[in-house]
């Protein structure tokens, strides 16, 4: 039963790094004069990240249940995700360095998305070695 937990910690954690390279691309464009198109791409693929997250989340707590561990940082990477949103500040307002938080912790959220896809293919056995851990 884990083994489906593992699948949507993975499948989570894939959607996370792809969209947040997308977003990152998407505001790039955006301030680099693309349109409000590149603005509107932005926030639609926010949802997916947001999704995913939950994703890694949910995931996390099914396939490691009893890892007490593994467990507390689920929780971390959902503070982190909701930080991440938090820091968007004010972005009508000239001079708003609370917004670099924003960009920098979708970093952050990005190289978590990436530990969670290395431990969800180990999990699953995908590397080509038998699974790891309960699942």
């Amino acid at each position: 039963m884990r083994r489906g937990w593992a699948w949507l910690l993975l499948v989570g954690a894939v959607i996370v790094a792809i969209g947040v390279l997308l977003q990152a691309f998407s505001i790039a464009a955006y301030v680099r004069g693309a349109g409000d198109g590149a603005l509107d791409m932005h926030g639609a693929v926010s949802l997916l990240v947001h999704l995913g997250e939950l994703a890694i989340v949910v995931g996390a707590v099914g396939t490691w249940w009893g890892r007490w561990r593994s467990l507390g940082l689920a929780a971390a990477f959902l503070a982190l995700s909701v930080l991440q949103v938090v820091m968007l500040g004010d972005t009508e307002e000239s001079g708003g360095w609370v917004n670099g938080l924003h960009g920098l912790l979708a970093l952050v959220v990005l190289l978590a998305a990436a530990a969670y896809l290395h431990a969800a293919t180990r999990a699953l056995g995908l590397r080509g070695t038998p699974p790891t851990g309960p699942v």
